[in-house]
């Protein structure tokens, strides 16, 4: 049996966004510039050219200048502590935006957000149970070496969560009790030039405290292009639908929300890039149907809901090593939040592992 080694987990710091920028880039200081090196290669792969990416670069600079500039002092600080130059930490961040200029499919991530434990309690009293999110991150095989976990605490809210190396946000819960889950969409007038998604995501956790406030500061944001951030406080959970043309919300429905690669809100289907995400309806419709028999009772139950059966709808990615780099998707970590209680749980691996597997949890 062949045991992974232990994941990154950083500890990020600092009084202000430079001085975090700064903690980040010096724990990556010897790494940052492959993982830039494998996402240059992934970006050739998928036809965008370097004139493209430059391009891309310098308009994301520009839209966050003017939107947060110190998020711009925080990747300036991370590209000086990690000797990484700014264009290839800013290119990172938007890797979202610029692989959106190219034409790859992407059989990507499935997350769930639903109230859980509900029921009578012995009294006969209601529980009315908790909010927990869960999902799969699924992304290229080759890309597994440059993803860790971290927390950060500077200016605002603390966090901790999922990211890759160089990226502010991903997945997370902040010690305010909002937790963050992300998934990729697709929308024909995508690409570079507004928040990237990875950065509007660690906004979203240092700045707001509620899914409500959440929803004011995307809605805000300058947008060109598009993503789910399925947001879940201890009330109630959504998903945002976030496009160029809009933001769209797909509330909780029966205790619910579900979120797949494909749009859902009438508002935002027309303008779907065909083809993106072929298999993502028969992932929602699966795990629909399995919350039809009812909402989970905790955690594990969450987690056994990404699990594929036979012929079923693939859930999880398990790399095809026969096809190229591009093509060879892999679902690199499973992920539980509770906002409530403000804890993050990330498996090194797929839900199928979740008994086996070495679980990072993480309390604020």
């Amino acid at each position: 049996m062949t045991t992974k080694p232990e994941r990154l987990h950083l500890v990020v710091e600092g009084t202000t966004r430079a001085e975090l920028g700064r903690s980040r880039g010096a724990q990556l200081r010897g790494t940052l510039g492959s993982a830039y090196a494998k996402y240059a290669e992934l970006f050739r792969a998928s036809g965008i050219s370097e004139a493209q990416e430059q391009d891309a670069v310098e308009r994301t600079l520009a839209v966050l200048q003017g939107w947060r500039p110190e998020v711009v002092a925080e990747l300036e600080g991370i590209a000086e502590a990690s000797g990484v130059p700014l264009a290839q930490v800013v290119a990172l961040n938007a890797r979202t935006e610029i692989l959106a200029l190219g034409e790859k499919s992407h059989p990507e991530c499935s997350t769930i957000a639903a109230r859980v434990g509900a029921g009578a309690r012995a009294d006969g009293t209601a529980d009315p149970g908790r909010m927990m999110g869960v999902q799969t991150w699924d992304w290229h095989i080759e890309l597994d070496p440059f993803w860790h976990t971290h927390e950060v605490a500077g200016p605002g809210y603390r966090f901790a969560g999922v990211t890759e190396q160089g990226i502010l946000g991903k997945i997370g819960v902040n010690s305010a009790g909002l937790a963050t889950h992300f998934n990729i969409l697709a929308h024909t007038q995508d690409g570079p030039g507004g928040v990237p998604m990875h950065i509007l995501s660690n906004v979203v956790m240092t700045e707001c405290a509620t899914v409500a406030e959440a929803i004011e500061l995307v809605r805000a944001a300058p947008i060109g292009s598009s993503s789910s951030l399925t947001l879940l406080d201890a009330e109630r959970g959504v998903s945002l639908e976030i496009t160029p043309v809009g933001v769209f919300e797909v509330p909780q429905r029966e205790g619910a929300v579900i979120r797949t690669n494909h749009f859902q809100d009438p508002g935002s289907i027309a303008g779907e890039k065909p083809d993106f995400s072929p298999e993502s309806p028969d992932r929602l419709a699966l795990v629909q149907s399995r919350l039809a028999a009812g909402l989970p009772a905790d955690a594990d139950a969450m987690v056994q809901l990404l699990v594929s059966g036979e012929g079923e709808a693939p859930l999880t990615c398990v790399p095809d090593m026969s096809l190229q780099y591009g093509e060879r998707w892999a679902s690199l970590c499973t992920v539980v939040t509770e906002p409530a209680a403000r804890t993050i749980r990330i498996l090194d691996g797929m839900p199928t592992e979740a008994a086996t597997g070495a679980w990072r949890v993480v309390t604020l």
